[in-house]
């Protein structure tokens, strides 16, 4: 399979250098999930980071009442993981499913951190990946998840992302809410009386 669509995203973070891509490239596997098919099981500890190349994943964890409630989301050109158990080599607290037949370029974590280390464009992409989506991105998603009320995020989610909104199933963006499937069903009752189509 092609790496370009892999490294071009990569570049958006930093520049690599040839000798550091074809080094990279040796990890990659490509591996097609099924619908439904776990990439990681809660309890299991991860070793394998997944870039998506077509499809959708998510990330999601069993409430307190037995539903499902959903963390994240990884469509195309998103690198699915548990980042913190891989980190710690601890068992993932989250499961990471293919909610779409899903075609991934996965590299195992420990031979990726070896590159960390001999190549230091490598240790640029990982320094500006993780300040981006673990400090930039992260922190106000988690004040915006305690401060605002449902309909505030279902709201910020179709204006951030309009083509991943259309794509999703009802329950998914329900379990990603954390609210119930009738409870979205009325969000999206009350956004269409505020805002009435104006073609």
């Amino acid at each position: 399979m092609s790496t370009e669509a892999f490294f071009t995203k990569i570049r958006t973070y930093t520049d690599l250098s040839a000798k550091a891509e074809l080094a990279w490239s040796s990890l990659l596997r490509s591996r097609q999930y099924s619908k439904e098919e776990s990439f990681i099981r809660a309890g299991d500890i991860p070793t394998s980071f997944a870039f998506v190349v077509e499809g959708l994943l998510c990330q999601h964890y069993v409430g307190r009442e037995g539903d499902m409630i959903i963390k994240h989301f990884f469509p195309e050109n998103r690198i699915a993981a548990s980042v913190s158990a891989s980190l710690l080599g601890e068992p993932s607290l989250f499961t990471v499913t293919a909610i779409e037949n899903s075609t991934v370029l996965e590299y195992e974590f420990a031979a990726f951190k070896s590159l960390v280390t001999d190549f230091p464009d490598v240790a640029a992409f990982y320094i500006s990946y993780m300040e981006r989506h673990w400090i930039i991105e992260k922190e106000p998603g988690e004040i915006a998840f305690r401060h605002d009320d449902a309909m505030q995020r279902y709201v910020d989610f179709i204006r951030r992302e309009p083509d991943l909104h259309r794509r999703l199933k009802q329950h998914h963006v329900a379990a990603w809410l954390g609210i119930t499937p009738e409870s979205l069903s009325r969000l999206r009752r009350t956004i269409a009386i505020t805002r009435p189509d104006r073609r």
